[in-house]
Protein backbone atom coordinates (compact mmCIF):
# COMPACT_ATOMS: atom_id res chain seq x y z
CA UNK A 1 0.00 0.00 0.00
CA UNK A 2 1.43 3.16 -1.14
CA UNK A 3 1.78 5.98 1.38
CA UNK A 4 -0.64 8.17 -0.05
CA UNK A 5 -3.59 5.28 0.30
CA UNK A 6 -2.07 4.78 4.27
CA UNK A 7 -2.62 8.66 4.83
CA UNK A 8 -5.88 8.84 3.07
CA UNK A 9 -7.19 5.52 5.30
CA UNK A 10 -6.00 7.20 8.66
CA UNK A 11 -7.77 10.61 7.36
CA UNK A 12 -10.89 8.44 6.70
CA UNK A 13 -10.53 6.55 10.18
CA UNK A 14 -9.91 9.40 12.13
CA UNK A 15 -13.59 11.29 10.91
CA UNK A 16 -14.95 7.77 11.40
CA UNK A 17 -14.45 8.09 14.75
CA UNK A 18 -14.78 12.03 15.75
CA UNK A 19 -18.53 11.24 13.67
CA UNK A 20 -18.99 7.90 16.29
CA UNK A 21 -16.97 8.70 19.79
CA UNK A 22 -18.96 7.91 22.74
CA UNK A 23 -18.27 11.04 24.69
CA UNK A 24 -17.52 10.81 28.38
CA UNK A 25 -17.70 14.22 29.51
CA UNK A 26 -19.71 17.50 28.21
CA UNK A 27 -17.24 19.94 28.80
CA UNK A 28 -13.44 20.19 29.21
CA UNK A 29 -12.46 19.10 33.34
CA UNK A 30 -10.14 22.22 33.36
CA UNK A 31 -11.14 23.91 36.14
CA UNK A 32 -13.83 26.99 35.39
CA UNK A 33 -13.43 26.29 31.60
CA UNK A 34 -16.95 25.35 30.44
CA UNK A 35 -16.04 24.64 26.87
CA UNK A 36 -17.21 21.22 25.31
CA UNK A 37 -14.24 18.70 24.48
CA UNK A 38 -13.18 18.39 21.42
CA UNK A 39 -14.79 14.80 20.88
CA UNK A 40 -18.47 16.78 21.89
CA UNK A 41 -17.65 19.26 19.29
CA UNK A 42 -16.27 17.12 16.88
CA UNK A 43 -12.66 18.70 16.61
CA UNK A 44 -10.85 16.02 18.09
CA UNK A 45 -11.03 12.74 19.50
CA UNK A 46 -10.19 14.08 23.02
CA UNK A 47 -13.20 13.31 25.48
CA UNK A 48 -11.89 15.31 28.49
CA UNK A 49 -10.64 18.65 27.19
CA UNK A 50 -11.78 21.21 25.16
CA UNK A 51 -9.79 21.69 21.96
CA UNK A 52 -7.96 25.09 23.19
CA UNK A 53 -6.60 22.92 25.95
CA UNK A 54 -5.69 20.23 23.38
CA UNK A 55 -3.58 23.00 21.82
CA UNK A 56 -1.92 23.92 25.31
CA UNK A 57 -0.72 20.62 26.01
CA UNK A 58 0.67 20.29 22.83
CA UNK A 59 2.52 23.37 22.99
CA UNK A 60 3.76 23.53 26.68
CA UNK A 61 3.22 19.62 27.97
CA UNK A 62 0.68 20.04 30.53
CA UNK A 63 -3.37 20.90 30.11
CA UNK A 64 -2.89 23.73 32.30
CA UNK A 65 0.26 25.13 32.93
CA UNK A 66 2.25 27.27 30.65
CA UNK A 67 5.94 27.00 29.90
CA UNK A 68 8.69 28.28 31.79
CA UNK A 69 10.19 31.57 30.55
CA UNK A 70 13.52 31.94 28.82
CA UNK A 71 13.89 34.48 31.92
CA UNK A 72 12.57 31.58 34.39
CA UNK A 73 15.90 29.21 32.82
CA UNK A 74 18.71 31.84 32.53
CA UNK A 75 19.70 31.61 35.64
CA UNK A 76 19.79 27.98 35.64
CA UNK A 77 21.70 27.19 32.58
CA UNK A 78 23.99 29.99 33.04
CA UNK A 79 24.97 28.04 35.92
CA UNK A 80 24.50 24.75 35.08
CA UNK A 81 26.96 25.19 32.33
CA UNK A 82 29.55 27.17 34.30
CA UNK A 83 29.39 23.95 36.32
CA UNK A 84 29.76 21.91 33.47
CA UNK A 85 32.45 22.86 32.12
CA UNK A 86 34.49 22.89 35.19
CA UNK A 87 33.94 19.53 35.71
CA UNK A 88 34.46 18.27 32.22
CA UNK A 89 36.90 15.57 33.22
CA UNK A 90 34.11 14.07 35.49
CA UNK A 91 33.25 10.69 34.76
CA UNK A 92 29.07 11.42 34.73
CA UNK A 93 30.14 14.49 32.14
CA UNK A 94 31.91 12.61 29.79
CA UNK A 95 29.39 9.67 29.50
CA UNK A 96 26.58 12.17 28.92
CA UNK A 97 28.61 14.37 26.30
CA UNK A 98 29.86 10.96 24.65
CA UNK A 99 26.18 10.57 24.50
CA UNK A 100 25.39 13.72 22.89
CA UNK A 101 27.99 13.09 20.23
CA UNK A 102 25.62 10.14 19.17
CA UNK A 103 22.83 12.19 18.74
CA UNK A 104 24.06 15.15 16.63
CA UNK A 105 25.43 12.81 14.06
CA UNK A 106 21.86 10.61 14.13
CA UNK A 107 20.23 13.16 11.01
CA UNK A 108 21.36 15.82 8.53
CA UNK A 109 20.34 19.16 9.08
CA UNK A 110 17.52 20.53 6.80
CA UNK A 111 16.21 24.22 6.24
CA UNK A 112 13.35 25.02 9.04
CA UNK A 113 10.85 25.58 5.61
CA UNK A 114 11.48 22.24 4.32
CA UNK A 115 9.94 19.99 7.89
CA UNK A 116 6.50 20.50 7.06
CA UNK A 117 5.41 16.41 6.62
CA UNK A 118 8.22 14.99 8.07
CA UNK A 119 7.65 13.05 11.23
CA UNK A 120 8.28 13.98 14.32
CA UNK A 121 11.40 11.57 14.99
CA UNK A 122 12.93 13.15 11.32
CA UNK A 123 12.57 16.40 12.92
CA UNK A 124 14.09 15.96 16.40
CA UNK A 125 16.93 13.92 14.24
CA UNK A 126 16.83 17.41 12.08
CA UNK A 127 17.29 19.61 15.43
CA UNK A 128 20.46 17.76 16.16
CA UNK A 129 21.74 17.65 12.80
CA UNK A 130 21.23 21.72 13.08
CA UNK A 131 23.10 21.89 16.70
CA UNK A 132 25.55 20.12 15.00
CA UNK A 133 26.60 22.28 12.30
CA UNK A 134 26.03 25.65 14.14
CA UNK A 135 28.96 24.67 16.43
CA UNK A 136 26.90 24.54 19.50
CA UNK A 137 28.74 22.65 22.59
CA UNK A 138 27.74 19.68 23.52
CA UNK A 139 27.34 20.66 27.17
CA UNK A 140 24.75 23.53 25.95
CA UNK A 141 21.96 20.90 25.52
CA UNK A 142 23.04 19.41 28.87
CA UNK A 143 22.86 22.37 30.77
CA UNK A 144 19.47 22.94 29.36
CA UNK A 145 18.28 19.72 30.90
CA UNK A 146 19.82 20.48 33.92
CA UNK A 147 17.82 23.78 33.93
CA UNK A 148 14.88 22.40 33.73
CA UNK A 149 15.37 20.13 36.44
CA UNK A 150 16.47 22.72 38.70
CA UNK A 151 13.51 24.87 38.00
CA UNK A 152 11.23 22.33 38.30
CA UNK A 153 12.42 21.39 41.38
CA UNK A 154 12.07 24.91 42.69
CA UNK A 155 8.34 25.36 41.50
CA UNK A 156 6.06 25.74 44.28
CA UNK A 157 3.38 24.45 41.73
CA UNK A 158 5.28 22.03 39.79
CA UNK A 159 3.67 20.09 36.55
CA UNK A 160 4.25 16.31 37.90
CA UNK A 161 4.67 14.48 34.72
CA UNK A 162 8.25 13.73 33.33
CA UNK A 163 6.74 14.85 29.71
CA UNK A 164 6.27 18.52 30.61
CA UNK A 165 10.23 18.36 31.84
CA UNK A 166 10.89 17.08 28.62
CA UNK A 167 8.91 19.94 26.95
CA UNK A 168 10.36 22.49 28.27
CA UNK A 169 13.81 21.07 27.16
CA UNK A 170 12.70 20.12 23.46
CA UNK A 171 11.39 24.38 23.68
CA UNK A 172 15.22 25.52 24.29
CA UNK A 173 16.84 23.16 21.75
CA UNK A 174 14.38 24.30 19.06
CA UNK A 175 15.11 27.90 20.23
CA UNK A 176 18.94 26.48 20.08
CA UNK A 177 18.72 24.88 16.61
CA UNK A 178 17.72 28.31 14.92
CA UNK A 179 15.70 29.25 12.17
CA UNK A 180 16.55 29.36 8.26
CA UNK A 181 16.53 33.20 6.88
CA UNK A 182 17.12 34.25 3.23
CA UNK A 183 17.30 37.30 1.28
CA UNK A 184 16.67 38.04 -1.96
CA UNK A 185 17.46 41.78 -3.76
CA UNK A 186 15.48 42.62 -7.08
CA UNK A 187 15.91 45.47 -9.28
CA UNK A 188 12.48 46.92 -9.16
CA UNK A 189 10.58 49.54 -10.89
CA UNK A 190 12.46 52.24 -12.15
CA UNK A 191 15.51 50.27 -11.54
CA UNK A 192 15.01 50.44 -7.43
CA UNK A 193 16.55 47.92 -5.15
CA UNK A 194 13.98 45.39 -3.38
CA UNK A 195 14.70 43.68 -1.11
CA UNK A 196 12.45 40.04 -0.26
CA UNK A 197 13.29 38.60 3.00
CA UNK A 198 12.27 35.27 4.52
CA UNK A 199 12.41 33.98 7.85
CA UNK A 200 11.25 30.84 9.52
CA UNK A 201 11.57 28.79 12.54
CA UNK A 202 10.68 25.20 14.00
CA UNK A 203 7.44 24.90 15.01
CA UNK A 204 8.08 24.59 18.58
CA UNK A 205 5.19 22.34 20.01
CA UNK A 206 4.26 18.57 18.88
CA UNK A 207 5.55 15.63 19.32
CA UNK A 208 9.09 16.26 18.65
CA UNK A 209 9.61 18.25 21.30
CA UNK A 210 8.80 14.91 23.72
CA UNK A 211 11.41 12.66 21.27
CA UNK A 212 13.78 15.98 21.96
CA UNK A 213 12.80 16.09 25.79
CA UNK A 214 13.25 12.44 26.04
CA UNK A 215 16.09 11.88 24.34
CA UNK A 216 18.60 15.06 26.10
CA UNK A 217 16.95 13.44 29.45
CA UNK A 218 18.28 10.49 28.83
CA UNK A 219 22.04 11.31 27.21
CA UNK A 220 22.46 13.69 31.18
CA UNK A 221 20.26 10.82 33.10
CA UNK A 222 23.70 10.49 35.68
CA UNK A 223 23.94 14.26 36.04
CA UNK A 224 20.67 13.85 37.91
CA UNK A 225 22.71 12.67 40.63
CA UNK A 226 24.45 16.11 40.91
CA UNK A 227 21.39 18.46 40.88
CA UNK A 228 22.00 19.50 44.38
CA UNK A 229 25.99 19.99 44.06
CA UNK A 230 25.15 22.13 40.75
CA UNK A 231 22.04 24.33 42.68
CA UNK A 232 24.52 24.92 45.75
CA UNK A 233 27.28 25.64 43.31
CA UNK A 234 28.70 29.56 43.69
CA UNK A 235 30.44 28.87 40.40
CA UNK A 236 29.42 32.73 38.42
CA UNK A 237 26.78 32.04 36.25
CA UNK A 238 28.09 31.55 32.11
CA UNK A 239 27.25 34.06 29.78
CA UNK A 240 25.11 31.63 27.41
CA UNK A 241 25.45 32.45 23.52
CA UNK A 242 22.90 32.91 21.35
CA UNK A 243 21.61 30.97 18.24
CA UNK A 244 23.35 32.06 15.46
CA UNK A 245 21.29 33.58 12.57
CA UNK A 246 22.24 32.39 9.12
CA UNK A 247 21.08 34.41 6.01
CA UNK A 248 21.14 32.71 2.63
CA UNK A 249 21.08 34.56 -0.70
Amino acid sequence: MTSAKIMQKRREDIRRRIATHDHSFPTCVVLDCGRPTAARERSGLNRSYCRTHVEHFSRHGSYSKRSYTAGDLQPYRGRALAWLQANAEHPDIREAVSRMRTLYWRGRPEEAFRLAGKSPEERARVVWARLRTHGVDHLQPLAAWVAVCLCHAADLQPERKIEYRWVQAGKVLNRLSGGSHKRWENLGHGGRLEVTELHKYPASRGRVLRHLGEQVAHAAKRLESHLEAIGASAAPATRLPRARRRVSH
